[in-house]
């Protein structure tokens, strides 16, 4: 049976998805890219595009669960709090779609990908462009959220 996750890297400014299918073990790329925010609008405005753009690509896509990284403590406490707003925009995107979200730190993420929970941004781009077999790497906030859901399917598969 193949199941298709969607995993999400939450940002106020860009939010990352990526869409994989695991069949029997197997993991296969089906889609990614970002939902960016346009800066010049209120913030309010900014989390109702992040979670219009989640909605339309859940309801595209048609994902069976969603997987979205925690949000980390930053020593920027306000920085920490737009992030939180911007991954629950995202999260009541794929409620209301009837999905089940599972949260992942960022350390259990990279150990996913990398085998190592302090694995870089441009590690983890690696990691996720050969165990997809991708012929070029995705944008990092991209390959951020296909690394989330690639930590989603390792839960049931290993």
């Amino acid at each position: 049976m193949v199941e298709r996750i969607i995993g999400i890297d939450p940002g106020s400014r860009i939010t990352g998805y990526g869409l994989i299918d695991v069949d029997r073990g197997q993991l296969h790329f089906v889609a990614c890219g970002v939902v960016k925010t346009t800066p010049k609008y209120p913030f309010p405005n900014r989390l109702n595009e992040i979670f219009e753009g989640i909605n339309e690509v859940v309801q595209l896509h048609d994902p069976g669960v969603a997987a979205v990284e925690d949000v980390f403590m930053s020593t920027n406490a306000r920085s920490a709090l737009k992030l939180g707003h911007a991954r629950g925009a995202a999260v009541v995107a794929v409620m209301q779609n009837g999905l089940a979200v599972h949260d992942y730190s960022p350390r259990a993420v990279k150990q996913a990908v990398a085998g190592y929970g302090q694995a870089d941004k441009v590690q983890v781009q690696h990691m996720v462009r050969v165990l997809l077999g991708l012929s070029g790497a995705p944008s990092s906030d991209a390959a951020d959220a296909l690394a989330v859901a690639i930590c989603h399917a390792n839960q049931f598969t290993i």
